[in-house]
This record gives C-alpha cells, structure tokens and sequence, in this order.
C-alpha cells in the first residue's frame, strides 16, 4: 500500500493570448438552417467563449507524448493516447505521473497537476464589445470553401472563431509536490520543468481546432508563480522568482532560480 503525503502546491498563473482566431468547438444542436456550421464553445451564463481546462491539459500532454516518443496504446475516440500499462513503466513516465493513467490501474498514484477552465474577464469583454465589430457575440465568422477535386463543385462552409487579440485569464496550472513511501519528492519538482517544455510545445504548435489552417496559434503571457507549504496550508502563497514574467522565454530563463525557491519553501533537497 502506497503512503502518500501532499509537500505542497505549485500554482502557475497567465494570461492566454490569442494570436490568430481560435476555435475550441461546441455543441452545435439548435443551430437553425444557414447558420454557423461550427460553433465555439461558450459560457451558458456569460454566453462569452471560454477555454475549457480540458483542452489545455489533452493537447499539452499530446504534445508532451509525441514530444518523448512514447508509446500511443490507449483508445480514447477516434485517436490514441499513451498511458503506462506496467507499474514499472509508470514509476518512471512523466507524462503519466503528472497527467494522469485510467482510474482501472491498479499501480496509478495521485495526478501531479490540475488545468483550470480559463475565462474572459469583464474588462476584456468590454473592450472587445466596444472596439471590435464582430459577426456574433465576442466572434467572428471564417467562410472556409472546400472544393471537389473530381466535380469541381464548391462545397462552403462557416467556422466560429475567437478573433486574434483577444485575451483569456487569469488561467491557472495547479502542481502538486507529493511524497510517495517517505520519497522527498525532490523528483515531482524536477518534474515541474514538464509542464513548462507543454506550453512551449503548446505555443509552437496550436491550441483547438483547425490548426493546419490558421486557426489557434496562442501566446502565454503575463506569468506568476507561487508555492503554498503543506506543513502550514492556511498560509498564503508566496510568490518565488520575479513578481511576474511577461512572456513563457522570460520564465524558462530564470527556471533554475525557481525551482531552487520552490524547494527551498517546501523543504525538498
């Protein structure tokens, strides 16, 4: 039987810019005839588009996968993921340690970060409302034409999109530091340098939908990180490193400083 102890959590907070329009896709039903064919995801109170923690995390650790070359046996819909099917495997995997395996696992230990859903905040909604002229609500509207290669026939279609500019946040990455079998959990630390090669992954690459084709191209800005203690969890967070970094470059430069503070504050060697 494992022996688990919380060291501590790592909180990482930005904001998300869009960089070119961005298509994180919704529930289509109810859509009447001649309308958008492909619907962004949106805030059933607010009725403003949002990123779903969901998202980040699955296309992060997809990155991250690819990225480390591991193994894709794990059928979720129509694609693969990894997940370690050996104890052994999983004791040293990454990606499975901080994301997470299948609950059916019997060797599976706590999942190391949590991705929250990241919203648009009042004022950035103001702003889009008074000086973007948009197609629906915070949106634009893409016609996109596809044509048969045989028929010749053109075949349009209308795609939902975030306009570029627009900003999401706070987001907000939760680390857990844990202790496995009286380990100093010195490795969740070192470990911590993942989710930072994600978002660069992540930046380089594409966040939602048609991404081959322009769509979703996004920039981290705007970062703090802050450790709460385990041994004194009422206490605030304290901010390590530089008050904020303005940019995912900024932040990787000064990473070794960071992580030294983040293990300083928990006590891990």
């Amino acid at each position: 039987m494992k022996e688990v102890k919380l060291k501590g959590r790592v909180f990482i907070t930005f904001d998300i810019e869009a960089v070119t329009g961005l298509h994180i896709g919704g529930s289509d039903t109810g859509i009447e005839i001649g309308g958008v064919d492909k619907t962004v995801i949106r805030d059933p109170l607010t009725n403003r588009p949002y990123i779903p923690g969901s998202s980040l995390k699955g296309k992060m650790r997809s990155l991250l996968e690819k990225y480390m070359g591991l193994k894709q046996n794990q059928r979720i819909g129509q694609g693969y993921i990894h997940s370690c099917d050996k104890e052994d495997e999983y004791a040293s995997c990454r990606v499975c340690q901080i994301f997470g395996v299948p609950g059916e696992r019997a060797f599976g230990g706590p999942t190391r970060l949590v991705v929250r859903d990241t919203h648009m905040s009042d004022e950035e909604a103001e702003r889009i409302a008074r000086t973007a002229r948009t197609d629906l609500p915070y949106t634009e509207v893409k016609t996109e034409v596809s044509i048969d290669r045989v028929t010749s026939a053109a075949n349009p279609r209308q795609l939902e999109r975030v306009p570029a500019g627009t900003v999401f946040g706070p987001a907000e990455l939760v680390y857990s530091v844990y202790s496995v079998n009286g380990s100093d959990a010195g490795q969740d630390v070192a470990w911590l340098r993942t989710v930072l090669e994600g978002m660069q992954l992540l930046e380089d690459d594409y966040l939602g939908g048609q991404g081959s084709r322009g769509s979703g191209k996004v920039r981290f800005r705007n970062i703090r990180v802050r450790v709460r203690e385990g041994t004194d969890y009422l206490q605030p967070p304290a901010v390590v490193g530089e008050e904020q970094y303005p940019s995912l470059q900024e932040l990787a430069a000064g990473w070794d400083e960071i992580e030294s503070a983040i293990r300083q504050k928990l006590g891990i060697g």
